[in-house]
């Protein structure tokens, strides 16, 4: 087998119309759900999917592809089980960036700030919209701990399985979501000759944002 192709001989180039000051909302959160419907629109798969970056007191980054449920102008929300790493790292350091890339519209967007957790009512609502399977599953994983194999995930989710047999299964005291709410939006529209369109909202200390262009 030879060895994989070079990264670096990879090119595409981004054919993107441009993003100018005026096509900008004056609220960071109505663009996105501009340029989220867009995507929505444009038949992009998983289109709520976005990387989440994290640190702990170590300060060493890390980062993983997760969900975005809602949004609003309170921040972005996403779900998942508060003692697997991220959990931790958001516990010790509760400031976070999440990051959307879709190629199809040459688009990305750049969200950082603070996250806290949502309310219990707010993760059960949720909690129960998702399908029974997914709801055990949150009992089932202890997402990021060491498995000594599959047979041990598979079985603790028939043992879920069982003990839930005919019942409503509860919202995990473990498990449930985080909104971040942004500091920072930033929304990049690609361009030819990796001149490409950069625009970054600041929030400022009266709840006003601060737009301004940035080289690419």
């Amino acid at each position: 087998m030879g060895l994989p192709r070079d990264p670096a001989a990879s090119r595409y180039e981004h054919i993107g119309k441009g993003l100018r000051r005026s096509d900008l909302n004056p609220d960071p959160i109505k663009q996105f759900a501009n340029w989220f419907t867009t995507a929505i629109e444009t038949g992009i798969g998983d289109v709520n999917a976005m990387s989440l970056a994290t640190a702990g007191q170590d300060a060493k980054p890390s980062v993983r592809i997760v969900l975005l449920k809602s949004f609003d102008e309170d921040g972005f929300v996403f779900f998942t089980n508060y003692e697997s790493e991220k959990g931790k790292q958001l516990e010790a350091n509760p400031y976070a960036a999440l990051g959307f890339y879709w190629i199809e519209l040459d688009r990305q967007i750049r969200i950082s700030g603070k996250v806290d957790k949502t309310s219990r009512k707010e993760s059960q609502t949720y909690f129960r919209s998702r399908p029974v399977g997914s709801q055990l599953s949150a009992w089932a994983s202890r997402q990021s701990a060491v498995l000594d194999g599959r047979r041990v995930l598979d079985a603790r989710m028939e043992e879920m399985n069982e003990r839930f047999a005919d019942k409503r299964v509860p919202l995990p005291p473990h498990w449930g979501g985080y909104r971040l709410k942004p500091d920072n939006m930033e929304f990049w529209q690609g361009r030819s000759n990796r001149l490409h369109d950069r625009f970054r909202y600041t929030r400022q200390s009266d709840g006003s944002w601060l737009i301004e262009r940035l080289a690419p």
